[in-house]
């Protein structure tokens, strides 16, 4: 195909680490938990072991958006000194990769044995871009649930799907339980969970419980074996990944109405399409396609980033000429190139029929 053809390569996303505002524990659970009155203080050696608080696999079913914000100060940054994290958030985002995930059901899961001592339902699903802060002021967390654990320990569970918690305040839950849906609700702008994890109603990180303020790499994992296997630490991810036949747009993406874009020989354009989270400045993307025989169909490696970003948008393909698409197996390469910090790397493909 003639260079004329080539679409654009357009990066698209959000410019800066607040794209989830801070969640705030509501006022009806802080009145819940001083009614079952304050556990004294445990002792350093009785930490609370927390399991995987969703029923998704960590890295392709669902992410870590964004960690603990672990700098005191106006800035910020996660237990590792990355930049996964943004001021003042006092949780863990775990997110699922589109609304189409969120649709179909998955499940919140209690984080360790206890006893609810809230819960709230009822909250619509959706992004608080479009409903605006006043719409769910007093309700930050959105639909949610509170369990209390032994030992002064408690875990809110926010933004969950309207309608489907399924746990009752005085309930006795296990390990695993299931809590209700990921959702949109309360003040977020994507599907995910945002987990708080609070000794005696303070907030802690479970990553690094007992770190200094500001330090990195330091205190101790609260998550017991299985989870801590799969919560190993990632600097950016790959949330979504494929080929389209037109240019896509971010809503598209977040919709899951991508998956129903795939090109077939008669497209307008063939793109590859790669959305990434927890990119950093300095970061250089490379994005390229091989054709089915094996040359290069189109590539192209973008400036270092000049800022971070919490997810990012990258396309690239061309526009189809008078004649069908060839063809074959066609591969797609997203690199982000890190210096000493490695490399992310995607490889994903798409296989056209013979037209007609």
């Amino acid at each position: 195909q003639n260079c004329r053809h080539a679409v654009r390569m357009v990066p698209v996303g959000d410019r800066n680490r607040g794209c989830n505002p801070m969640v705030k524990l509501s006022r009806a659970a802080i009145l819940a938990a001083a009614a079952f009155g304050s556990p004294a203080q445990p002792s350093a050696a009785e930490p609370i072991s927390l399991a995987l608080p969703l029923a998704c696999e960590i890295g392709k079913t669902c992410f870590v958006q964004n960690y603990f914000d672990a700098d005191p100060s106006p800035k910020w940054h996660d237990y590792k000194c990355g930049e996964q994290s943004y001021d003042g958030h006092d949780g863990t985002d775990f997110r699922v990769p589109s609304m189409a995930e969120e649709h179909a059901g998955v499940d919140v899961l209690a984080a360790a044995p206890g006893t609810v001592l809230a819960t709230r339902d009822g909250v619509d699903d959706v992004s608080v871009r479009v409903a605006g802060p006043e719409s769910v002021k007093g309700r930050e967390c959105g639909n949610g649930v509170v369990i209390r654990h032994t030992g002064g320990w408690m875990t809110q569970y926010c933004h969950m799907a309207k309608g489907s918690v399924r746990v009752t305040r005085g309930q006795v839950v296990d390990t695993g339980a299931p809590l209700g849906h990921v959702g949109l609700s309360g003040n977020t702008e994507f599907p995910h969970l945002h987990l708080n994890v609070m000794l005696n109603q303070t907030k802690v990180d479970p990553f690094a419980y007992g770190a200094a303020p500001g330090s990195c790499g330091g205190g101790q994992s609260l998550w017991n074996d299985a989870a801590r296997k799969v919560l190993q630490y990632r600097r950016g991810e790959v949330l979504n990944a494929g080929f389209a036949g037109e240019p896509v747009k971010m809503e598209q993406v977040e919709s899951g109405e991508v998956q129903h874009m795939s090109p077939t020989p008669t497209s307008p354009a063939l793109v590859a399409y790669v959305r990434a989270i927890g990119l950093e400045a300095g970061e250089a993307i490379e994005l390229s396609i091989t054709a089915p025989d094996g040359s290069t169909f189109v590539e192209r490696r973008e400036q270092p980033l000049g800022e971070s970003k919490a997810q990012w948008l990258q396309m690239l393909g061309k526009k189809r000429g008078a004649t069908p698409w060839p063809a074959g197996t066609y591969t797609a390469q997203y690199k982000v190139i890190r210096g000493d910090k490695g490399t992310l790397e995607k490889t994903f493909t798409v296989n056209l029929a013979p037209s007609g």
